[in-house]
């Protein structure tokens, strides 16, 4: 099987596979946190949450943490409510729906015979369907792409670090535009996510505003940003391994591991902030009560010691767990949507436009930070 290539992730692979080998638990003083590169010590504090709090120390705008920086109990009761919500029979039914965005958008794209797809695939079809789910109408939905640009890349990995004026401009615009729908959903509940939301409750109690907004927030990011890179790196994938992209169109089953090695080599979000809870050793290394964690999701989905032959793409891997959703009580929200979506699209854009390959005249635009790692602009010949 071919190395893998044309992606920004090359470019920390060996920086990883050094500090595996050397410095596993390592002290960057420019973030003041320690940062975990194992699979073994990642998953130790993922799936220690006792240990390694979500809950950040502090928050300079005064609100509660939302549900990926709250620990349980508390986090417990949500995760329940959500269920309620955007449960797997919701998420399932809506196959027909993504078959038939996905249609509609290769349709649009076929007598151009190109497409940047990140722009015109892998962000529209996601995002689609998440605003669908929410209840929000065709006309508003460019506007979800605007404040979910801003804010998964406009944060630092420090808590305390000052969020750019953008960020805050651009949260505080989706919350209001939410809370005005919520509103709306009182006076005259429908059949959508922001209604389900309203009327969920575990042991009688609802959520409070606050919730509420930070909740359709989450559904926002979690529901369309996961599915977005997952599908801008299959396709890089395919155009890189034309092989690999031919057994999966001979045989449309192996879509589903290969989806699967595509989330491990290629993990849109890099990392997993922590906060140590208590004094406790990691790996040999003593870390204080206060002091922040990241465990580096991309260096533990390339440990050799969980899998062989690490930077071998690798569609027959098994087993193949990946940390590229998390683990633990954290695991992405997202998750099922975005392997339904990449099972269904993936297929359909392979079938309809078997030639499609990268137009070498433009660069891959890339996106790295300590968060995000991924491509921002693809353009490919169909």
């Amino acid at each position: 099987m071919p190395t893998i290539h044309k992606h920004p992730i090359n470019l920390l692979l060996d920086w990883y596979r050094q500090m595996r080998a050397t410095q596993p638990v390592y002290f960057e003083s420019r973030y003041g946190c320690w940062l975990v590169f194992s699979y073994a010590d990642a998953f130790h504090v993922l799936n220690d949450p006792v240990t390694f709090s979500s809950e950040p120390s502090e928050r300079e705008d005064g609100r509660q943490p939302g549900i990926l920086g709250m620990d349980d109990p508390r986090h417990r009761q949500l995760r329940a409510i959500i269920h309620q919500a955007f449960t797997p029979r919701i998420i399932e039914q809506l196959g027909p729906r993504i078959i038939a965005v996905t249609n509609a958008l290769l349709d649009g794209l076929q007598e151009r015979g190109e497409m940047e797809v990140i722009q015109e695939f892998a962000y529209p079809l996601p995002l689609t369907i998440i605003a669908e789910l929410l209840g929000v109408p065709a006309e508003e939905q460019a506007m979800f792409r605007t404040w979910s640009t801003a804010l998964t890349r406009g944060f630092q990995p420090s808590a305390r670090a000052a969020r750019p004026q953008a960020y805050e401009e651009n949260e505080r615009a989706l919350r209001s535009y939410f809370a005005q729908k919520l509103e709306e959903r009182r006076r005259a509940p429908q059949d959508d996510l922001m209604s389900h939301l309203l009327m969920a409750s575990v042991d009688g109690q609802k959520l409070s505003e606050e919730e509420l907004l930070d909740f359709c927030k989450l559904l926002l990011l979690a529901g369309h940003e996961t599915t977005a890179h997952l599908l801008g790196n299959a396709v890089v994938c395919f155009d890189a391994y034309p092989e690999i992209a031919k057994q999966v169109r001979a045989d449309p089953a192996l879509i589903m591991s290969a989806i699967e090695e595509i989330l491990r080599c290629f993990p849109s979000v890099s990392g997993a902030l922590r906060r140590a809870t208590r004094e406790t050793i990691l790996n040999g290394q003593r870390i204080e009560p206060g002091q922040s964690i990241m465990v580096q999701a991309v260096s533990a989905n390339y440990d050799e010691t969980q899998f062989p032959d690490p930077e071998i793409f690798d569609i027959q891997r098994q087993p193949n767990r990946h940390l590229t959703f998390g683990h633990g009580i954290h695991f992405c929200l997202g998750a099922p949507l975005a392997r339904l979506e990449a099972r269904i699209a993936l297929p359909l854009l392979l079938e309809r436009f078997p030639t499609l390959k990268h137009q070498p005249e433009h660069s891959i635009e890339t996106i790295v930070s300590p968060f995000l790692v991924g491509v921002k602009a693809f353009h490919v010949t169909l």
